[in-house]
């Protein structure tokens, strides 16, 4: 039986891998069971768990490419056998995984005669390709002109807009998600008079992120989602003439002093400094200090961050924007001030 194989806490839900397998280089897959659920619960986690994985989990993707001289998507490129298009076409299955949320820009140089592939494609550092031997294109002598792509992070599925490129300049509709499929199912069992429920969650993945990687995003995106709800007080809600009930996003949306700490404080630990988006520079000099969440962040006043090796103004400047962004938060601007509004 299911709960003879699993340990069941009765008192903490938990969750654990039990299983996991790397099919191929572009097809990872992971199994997970959480639990311990009052029965109907694994169907509201579950459903959200499904949408988050899907919807929620960033991808890196190609999403232009230019070449000189060329005047749309079906012209031919001299010894190449395949067409604008069918490079394209090709380009857009290549999986990548990057560190960055910078736009990156990465060149198809090739001397032939030969078959293209992904491993040919001279990337920037924090961006690598999941698989060397995806096909681009084969070429019977050398390539002329070279492509130039670029490279972004993202989520969901983008389709391009044709308006506004010129000629040899040419879009490609990216796929961000690095989730395949998930899937759930719900278990029940009996612990003595009670009847609770574990949740069992499949994942696979292109390889970009591992399953794990994508649970776990998954999870923090989701609850990023709920925050502006957890801070949210009776206050925050008013009501017009015609009894609509209207909220105020300025109010909702309040900064630090007005978030308690058995709410902010506690969701604030769980969010990673990820969440930030910020520039590869930036967010390398926060991991070396060790700021890991954004409760760690919030200790820091902005003199702190200044004292920081490599972190100047700018960076101070980019942190206190996203903060304000992402969480409606400002970032303390001296030491006691910091102190002060510490979430413990």
């Amino acid at each position: 039986m299911i709960q003879d194989e699993i340990p069941i806490s009765t008192q903490v839900i938990k969750w654990r891998c039990i299983e996991s397998v790397v099919e191929s280089k572009r097809l990872h897959y992971g199994r997970f069971a959480t639990s311990p659920f009052k029965r109907g619960q694994v169907s509201t986690v579950g459903i959200a768990m499904c949408r988050a994985s899907l919807g929620e989990v960033e991808g890196t993707s190609i999403t232009y490419a230019k070449s000189e001289g060329i005047k749309h998507e079906y012209s031919t490129i001299m010894n190449v056998r395949e067409t604008i298009h069918d490079i394209l076409v090709n380009l857009k299955e290549i999986v990548l995984r990057s560190d960055s949320h910078d736009v990156q820009k990465a060149f198809l140089s090739v001397n032939g005669p030969k078959i293209v592939t992904a491993g040919d494609i001279e990337l920037p550092p924090f961006v690598e390709v999941i698989d060397d031997s995806q096909y681009i294109a084969t070429t019977t002598g050398a390539m002329s002109p070279d492509i130039e792509l670029r490279i972004e992070k993202d989520r969901g599925y983008r389709i391009e807009d044709l308006k506004g490129y010129e000629d040899g300049e040419s879009p490609i509709d990216a796929v961000f998600m690095s989730v395949r499929n998930v899937n759930y199912s719900v278990h029940p069992f009996r612990t003595g008079k009670e009847v609770e429920e574990i949740l069992f969650i499949e994942i696979w993945t292109n390889g970009s992120s591992t399953p794990n990687e994508a649970l776990c995003e998954a999870s923090k995106n989701l609850i990023n989602l709920f925050i502006p709800f957890i801070r949210m007080t009776q206050e925050d809600i008013s009501h017009t003439e015609d009894s609509k009930t209207v909220l105020d996003s300025t109010e909702i949306t309040s900064p630090l002093n007005n978030i308690d700490e058995s709410t902010g404080g506690i969701a604030f630990k769980q969010i990673f400094i990820d969440q930030l988006e910020l520039p590869a520079r930036t967010y390398n000099c926060l991991k070396q200090v060790n700021i890991h969440t954004i409760s760690d962040l919030l200790n820091y006043s902005q003199e702190d961050l200044q004292r920081i090796k490599n972190f100047g103004k700018k960076s101070v400047d980019q942190v206190s924007k996203a903060l304000w962004e992402r969480f409606a938060i400002d970032s303390p601007r001296n030491r006691s001030y910091a102190n002060w509004k510490k979430i413990e």
